[in-house]
Order: structure tokens, then sequence, then C-alpha cells
């Protein structure tokens, strides 16, 4: 079996008349936080986008877990066990807390229904969701909207799971929970890929890290190593961690 989870070779994506990736070779280790760096506009979200089928790479390979992946839909591609939280998070605002996740759990058909242990583990995770549970998701906080969209991405076992900026203006106390979430999913073993642009929490919770400018990967390596380097750090993100 691969030490690598999902692998992208050589792969293209254009939009429209755009061509927005140009041959990304990515390898994400099983078990692992793997960090996706770089600059705005970079590339990141569209490369998430692609993996899951959202966009259809042009030219190249996708795989996961042995499967090619290139040309499936996204739903195909879920049900493979890969969850995908976007930059917007994608909760439905005039749902409950509750609705969100009933809907999320696609095997439930009411909030019974929902693995009783496993929503104990969310809530274990993410307090607000039980305290919230039968508030509206659209009246939540900004932190409490994004432990929401994490909560619908793991309310069934994943084997994968992508998340697209998951730091992106919450407050610190907020992070420093988000960061022991991941570090408990992560211990549970769910592989995660996770774009993000605060270098402090990356510091803290990758094992590797792939950076990305102009649609292609120009750096691979672990965490450790990027974060013990601040001139490597400078040439490929123009700051320090």
């Amino acid at each position: 079996m691969s030490d690598h989870l999902l692998t992208l070779e050589g792969v293209h994506t254009h939009i429209g008349a755009y061509h927005i990736l140009h041959g990304v070779d990515l390898a994400v280790p099983r078990g692992e936080l793997t960090l996706l760096l770089g600059r705005n506009g970079a590339g990141k979200t569209t490369t998430l986008r692609t993996i899951m089928g959202l966009w259809q790479a042009s030219r190249g390979r996708i795989s996961f877990d042995g499967q090619d992946i290139t040309k499936r839909h996204t739903p195909q591609i879920a049900e493979l066990g890969i969850a995908y939280v976007p930059e917007n998070m994608g909760i439905f605002a005039d749902l409950t807390v509750k609705e969100n996740m009933v809907l999320a759990a696609r095997r439930a058909r009411n909030a019974a229904q929902i693995d009783h242990a496993r929503l104990q583990w969310i809530f274990q995770l993410f307090p607000a969701m039980e305290k919230f549970w039968n508030h509206p998701a659209g009246k939540l906080s900004g932190g409490q909207k994004q432990m929401l969209a994490v909560s619908r991405a793991i309310v069934e076992p994943r084997q994968l799971l992508i998340v697209d900026e998951p730091s992106k203006g919450l407050a610190p106390s907020i992070i420093n929970n988000m960061i022991d979430a991941f570090q408990q999913l992560k211990a549970s073993g769910v592989t995660i890929l996770l774009v993000e642009q605060n270098l402090a929490f990356a510091q803290r919770l990758g094992d590797s890290v792939a950076v990305m400018d102009n649609g292609r990967i120009v750096h691979a390596g672990s965490m450790q190593a990027l974060a013990a380097d601040p001139a490597l750090q400078q040439q490929l993100l123009g700051l320090a961690l």
C-alpha cells in the first residue's frame, strides 16, 4: 500500500480561457497533516477544487488510495471518503446546527439516526455545536460557523479531510481550539490537507508542506525544516514564520 493517500501528477486546470494550474505535482502522506502554502492567487484553492472534481483537470492524473479519480464527479469522489470544507464554509444559514448536521450525515434521516458516539466526539471537539444545536446556523459567530463546517465534514468517517483556510478571520482562542481539533482528528487516523495563510497555525500543525507559486508546486518537504529556515521562508513566501 502506498504511503501516499492522495497524489497529483502533472495536473493542469483551465477555467474558461484562463490556465490556472501548470502541472501540479503533490503527494499527501497517509495519516499526516499536509499544508499547502503560497501567496494569494498561487492556485491553492483551484488545486483543492480540482481534487474534488468541482473543476475538471485538463491534463494530468489525480489518484486517491490507489484509484484514478481524475475524471470522476464530485459526489463519486465524496463517496470514496473525502470531505471538503471550502473557504466560504458552505453551511446553510437558514437551517439549525442540527439540520445542517443531518444533511451532512447522508445515512441519517433525522438527528436520532446520527451515530451517537461520533456525535459526542464532535461535541467534545467543538462544545459550541452542542450548545447551539437548535440555533440557526446563520446566527453563529464566524468561529462557530467554521466549527460547524468542520463538524459537518466529519459527521461520517472520512479518510481524507480537505480544508481551505480554516483559521481565516478567527480569534486566537478559536484558532487554538481548531488546532486542537485537527490534532485529535489526525490522531484518530484521518489524513488532512489544509490550505492556510496563517503561518503560525501552519507551523503548529503541519507534518509536511508544499508551497505553490504561479500554479505549480515550487517546494515540498517537512514543515519542521521550513520552519527552521527563515531564508527559505523569505524566498518562497516573502515573509518569515
